[in-house]
């Protein structure tokens, strides 16, 4: 079922004020820990966040950053082709062997 924008705001706000429960902290500590005001914090836990900012804030501050990437994860690929293309610009330099060590005579 889709959701209203709203709707996905308050089960933000709860997921945030859940994790923070989580970790023990108060609301004081959560909003300095996130570089925001008390208040700002407190309606982010009611509301949902408004602005992307403290959203992106309160994930840092909780540790909750990786979760955020995967927002919106990558189309899957349509076909192997495109795959392998894919695995191919993403992939670094291939991996270098170190040197023999020369035998001690």
């Amino acid at each position: 079922m889709l959701k209203t924008p709203e709707e996905l705001r308050l089960e933000l706000g709860q997921a945030i004020r859940a994790r923070r429960i989580g970790r023990g902290w108060s609301q004081e500590e959560a909003a300095t820990r996130a570089g925001m005001g008390l208040s700002t914090w407190k309606r982010m836990e009611a509301r949902g966040p408004s602005l992307v900012e403290n959203l992106i804030n309160a994930a840092l501050a909780l540790r909750c950053e990786e979760g955020l990437a995967q927002l919106f994860p990558a189309p899957a690929a349509a076909n192997l082709d495109e795959l392998l293309q894919r695995q191919a610009a993403t992939a670094g330099k291939p991996r270098q062997r170190a040197p023999r060590r020369k035998a001690a005579p």
